[in-house]
């Protein structure tokens, strides 16, 4: 607007009022953005602040031919704003819908200041220009005054109707179509006979989470998560020849789960609070996980439900350390590029739990982990961390092990199922983003395991991997993924333990669609070269399609 608009009006202060609110307003959003500029500028346009004098305009000088209406309005009405960094930009452009809101606002200062018995502070030619600009802005005042009214009905319905005034609902299903495929079921490490063919039937299964979020304080967090699911693993029994399944845990999805008959489970509970600015502190009751309490450098792909289709695609086997235990969590990250993690998380394995009151159980005498992390994180674009955990089994078995199952039957139990175990477990993390659009990764392991039953046993493991992202790939949200590397192998030991002779290649592929904000379809392939880290075995694959549902 002009200079000759405003003398149309015989530059009445409430007009100009009005439109410097509309300049103003966070209806700015609705201005059609052409450039970044333009954007910083509507989006710094929401904070705005009252001020007292046309003095603390650094951009209004006293010869300015508004100057005298924008002083008229701090000293008569009080109506007028200005942005945070004491700018008036009055030179700005603006939209009718603008200047509606503008009109709105300084409407409503004058019906206070009638209220109010100083209405002798508005004058008749004020009123009148305010009723032609009523009449002229008649339709975009209407359509202002319909979208407080709806937001304000909203506002009601979801007041009258929320779950809690302290609890929030997030869910997760996922619906999967996966089929395992090769010529012979993997055999041990060192084994060549007797093979069987790989049978494994297409399946159609369902993973659902429903997490329960609640805070108290607004900077505490109360989690309990439900699960269900019929998703197994489809490895099948391990080191049986003549059972069903591709015989090795390297093949198993990242989303399958530990009871296949979709029977409902509280398997999450834990609060976690700010001890100080610097200090947050999570207690888990039940489930804790390492990968979720500390920084696990992989991204895009450590979700179930939206990252890696595989188990070990997800994050490094370290994090698996401790997996579903109850124990204290605590995160130190001072401002700085430096930050620590401790946990201690007692085991709520197949053969141990923290709430168990006998022997080889509880808190401190059954399994356990001591973990602690140092990430250095310079920039935005490059993250590495350093990780140590110091495990103890009482009775590790197949179906978990040093790693929980992920990796080679013999790299999770090398020296037998029910031998008592500890372990060191080393690992460097990886995580480089040189664009917006791509991220590469990766990590690096080295676990060294010790038999307690006298034998003087131990065992030397590593393992390593590289990821690849290339987000927006197609469409923004989507997200085509690359994994490459070599599962928990043993590479020697003492007393007997001897190394795994072949070597076990990890390929994965995947493609995550996104289909809207909550809806996402993930096709993959999962390709294990030498399963078991027996290259007498031959390559087994996994082909599937993750559909997951969030909301």
């Amino acid at each position: 607007m002009t200079k000759r608009f405003w003398n149309l009006f015989k530059v009445s202060p409430v007009v100009l009022a009005a439109a410097f609110f509309a300049a103003n307003s966070a209806l700015a959003a609705e201005v059609n953005e052409t450039n970044v500029s333009q954007l910083s500028e509507a989006q710094e346009s929401n904070n705005i602040d009252q001020v007292t004098s046309v003095s603390q305009f650094s951009d209004v000088q006293p010869t300015d031919w508004a100057f005298q209406a924008l002083q008229s309005l701090v000293e008569r009405y009080g109506c007028i704003a200005g942005y945070p960094n004491s700018t008036y930009r009055g030179n700005r452009a603006l939209t009718r819908y603008e200047f509606a809101a503008g009109l709105n606002a300084c409407l409503d200062r004058v019906n206070e200041l009638i209220a109010t018995a100083t209405a002798d502070l508005v004058s008749k030619q004020d009123l009148a220009t305010l009723q032609r600009l009523q009449e002229e802005y008649s339709a975009e005042l209407a359509t202002l005054r319909g979208r407080v009214d709806g937001l304000e009905a909203r506002t009601s319905e979801l007041e009258a109707n929320q779950f809690s005034t302290t609890t929030k609902l997030v869910g997760e299903a996922i619906f999967d179509i996966s089929q395992a495929f090769g010529d012979t079921r993997a055999l041990p490490s060192g084994s060549v006979s007797p093979r069987t063919d790989l049978n494994s039937n297409t399946t159609f299964g369902d993973r659902v989470r429903l997490n329960l979020y609640s805070s108290f304080t607004g900077k505490d967090q109360l989690q309990i998560r439900l699960t269900a699911g019929n998703i197994i693993s489809n490895a099948g029994a391990i080191g049986n020849a003549g059972a069903t399944g591709t015989g090795t845990n390297q093949t198993r999805l990242g989303y399958d789960v530990a009871t296949a008959d979709n029977s409902v489970s509280i398997d999450k509970i834990n609060y976690a609070f700010n001890f100080s600015d610097a200090i947050r502190v999570k207690v888990d009751a039940s489930g804790g996980e390492l990968w979720e309490n500390a920084y696990n450098f992989n991204p895009d792909f450590s979700s179930s439900g939206r990252g890696a289709i595989s188990r070990y695609g997800r994050f490094s086997p370290i994090y698996r350390q401790g997996a579903s235990g109850a124990g204290l969590t605590v995160s130190f990250n001072p401002n700085g590029p430096i930050s620590l993690t401790g946990a201690y998380l007692a085991g709520n394995g197949l053969t141990s739990s923290a709430a168990n009151p006998t022997d080889n159980n509880g808190l401190f005498d059954g399994d356990n982990t001591i973990f602690g992390q140092l990430s250095f994180k310079p920039s935005k674009a490059f993250n590495i961390g350093f990780s140590y955990a110091r495990t103890y089994q009482t009775a590790p078995t197949a179906g978990g092990g040093l790693f929980k199952g992920t990796g080679s039957a013999f790299a999770n139990i090398p020296f037998g199922a029910g031998t008592r175990t500890d372990s060191n477990n080393y690992g460097v993390e990886l995580n480089f983003q040189p664009s917006s659009k791509f991220t590469l990764g990766g990590w690096a392991g080295y676990t060294v395991a010790d038999a307690l039953d006298g034998s003087g046993r131990d065992a030397d493991i590593f393992y390593w991997a590289a990821t690849l992202g290339v987000k927006d790939f197609g469409r923004e949200g989507n997200l085509l993924g690359l994994i490459f590397g070599q599962p928990p192998k043993v590479t020697g030991g003492g007393g007997g333990v001897v190394k795994e002779a072949g070597t076990t290649y990890h390929a994965e592929a995947l493609y995550r669609f996104q289909v809207s904000d909550h809806i996402a379809v993930t096709p993959g392939l999962l390709v294990i070269f030498n399963p078991e880290n027996n290259n007498a075995n031959d390559t087994e694959y996994v082909g599937t399609l993750r559909t997951t549902f969030t909301f």
